[in-house]
């Protein structure tokens, strides 16, 4: 078995699990610019002790290249849990992040996220670098 066999893709806007890139489609080589990810932009994730996002991360694939970059990877550790019982904790971390980035190539960035019930889930943006 492969890895890409168990990883699940949709269109964001319809399912909750995947990955939302929010990056320009154009950029200039060496300027920085940010990139976010989230998980549940138009239909919020739940994130609760029993169903979270546990961890989103992001790759960049120079368009002729043969190797993918880790970008950043980003743990959500706090979802309710307490001594106390489940969603009774004071801290809850929302799947919002950012990265800054400068880009020398045009590629495209892949993220993939995991919930803890409903396994991996991924998504790709392209981006030209002028």
């Amino acid at each position: 078995m492969k890895i890409a066999e168990v990883i699940q893709t949709a269109d964001w806007k319809a399912e909750k699990h995947v990955p939302v890139i929010n990056a320009p489609a154009q950029v200039k080589a060496g300027e920085k610019f940010s990139v976010k990810v989230c998980v549940g932009q138009e239909i919020a994730h739940p994130n609760t002790t029993e169903h979270h996002i546990r961890w989103i991360k992001l790759y960049f694939k120079p368009t002729n290249g043969k190797f993918v970059y880790e970008v950043a990877s980003f743990e959500f550790n706090a979802h309710g849990e307490s001594t106390d019982g489940a969603n009774k904790g004071p801290v809850y971390t929302e799947t919002d992040s950012q990265a800054t980035v400068k880009l020398t190539a045009s590629g495209t960035f892949i993220a993939t996220a995991y919930c803890n019930i409903h396994g991996l889930w991924e998504s790709s943006q392209e981006i030209t670098v002028e």
